[in-house]
């Protein structure tokens, strides 16, 4: 019988490492990436059963990855790994539909539960949390005022919270310093922001960036 194939997502080499020796035993790692991009092209390419990810990488989150990944196919399996222990983010992950939420200093025998449940088609989320995020799930009618973001609205407004410039984020799309600033606006108009710190609030509070 053949082992779950998994693929890794952590932009710290030395957490991937460690989870690959967790893992081995019962899980076939089918590769290791380290920002949203990377996730996104190889998990297309190696279909595996489960994606194991974080949700702050570079380039792309865990969440918006998968959100990316979900429109090719609904039912892809992700796990996220995060050092965020905020329900918030817990509730957010899920509402994206990911299939498990394991924060970091928990046991190791969480994260191959959750993973096990991941194929089952079942979601699996840290008990220290799990009460919590539950409740809001069940109770909460808040509308998600990021969901109008485009992909490349996501990207820009990531790295202009993070303190890139116009200039900066323009080299690292590569778009027009133009594209940027229209994205910006289009942003800020919508949602009634003024100002960069209304921006980077905004931002801060979706979990968009993370600080």
């Amino acid at each position: 019988m053949s082992r779950p194939r998994v693929l890794l997502a952590d932009d710290h080499r030395v957490v991937s490492e460690g989870l690959k020796h967790l893992l081995a035993e019962d899980f076939e790692l089918v590769g290791i990436v380290e920002d949203g991009r990377a996730l996104v092209a190889e998990a297309k390419k190696l279909k595996p059963d489960v994606i194991v990810a974080d949700i702050t990488m570079p380039h792309l989150n865990g969440i918006d990855a998968m959100t990316q990944l979900r429109k090719d196919n609904a039912g892809v399996r992700v796990v996220f790994l995060t050092m965020h222990q905020d329900p918030a983010y817990a509730r957010r992950a899920l509402d994206a539909g990911a299939a498990g939420f394991v924060v970091k200093h928990s046991a190791p025998a969480e994260l191959v539960m959750a993973i096990r449940a991941a194929m089952k088609g079942q979601t699996f989320v840290t008990p220290a949390l799990a009460g919590d995020v539950w409740r809001q799930l069940r109770g909460s009618e808040e509308v998600d005022e990021t969901a109008k973001l485009t992909p490349r609205q996501r990207e820009i407004l990531r790295l202009l919270a993070a303190g890139r410039s116009a200039k900066e984020v323009a080299a690292i799309l590569d778009i027009s310093p133009r594209t940027v600033e229209f994205h910006k606006y289009q942003i800020m108009e919508a949602h009634g922001l003024h100002g960069n710190a209304e921006l980077i609030h905004f931002a801060i509070k979706h979990g968009i960036v993370t600080i």
